[in-house]
């Protein structure tokens, strides 16, 4: 009963390696010339960023693989074939979603970095101590001396 699982494992452990190989390749070709973008100042950073996002790829998405090798039953070809097509399936997806998240990080980066290159920081153009004050905090000015007060004499003590 089982004899019709050998060859969908064989044919499934052959397809995820090649495919999580040959898509690791192409993202971190293509993925070189994004992080560039991402980090124009720092090619060295984009370069080591670039080899750990494969790196991290290729550990999750061959480890989730061989997660997906356990099968149920093929008493079959064509139930062996459907196992398979379910396997590769749950794959592609997994590997799709993991992609376009990485895609929509990066792309978050990116913004950022555009966004603070349109707006640098700007040195302060003067102190806080020099902004005026607003009118409620300011002392009043002094007051006129009422008639019949003696000159030179004030409310405050010297």
């Amino acid at each position: 009963m089982t004899d019709y699982l050998v060859p969908v494992y064989a044919t499934y452990l052959v397809t995820t390696v090649v495919l999580c190989t040959w898509l690791a390749r192409t993202l971190f070709h293509n993925g070189a010339v994004f992080l560039r973008d991402v980090f124009p100042d720092r090619p060295d950073l984009a370069d080591a960023v670039n080899h750990l996002l494969v790196t991290g790829f290729a550990m999750l998405n061959l480890g989730y693989g061989f997660f997906l090798l356990k099968g149920g039953r093929a008493a079959d070809g064509t139930t062996a074939f459907e196992v398979l097509a379910n396997k590769l399936g749950i794959l592609l997806v997994s590997l799709a979603v993991v992609h376009f998240a990485n895609l929509f990080v990066f792309h978050r980066i990116a913004d950022r970095r555009r966004v603070a290159q349109l707006h640098p920081p700007v040195a302060p153009q003067r102190y806080v101590d020099d902004f005026p004050t607003p009118d409620a905090a300011r002392p009043l000015p002094p007051m006129p001396p009422a008639a019949g007060t003696p000159a030179g004499w004030s409310p405050t003590p010297a």
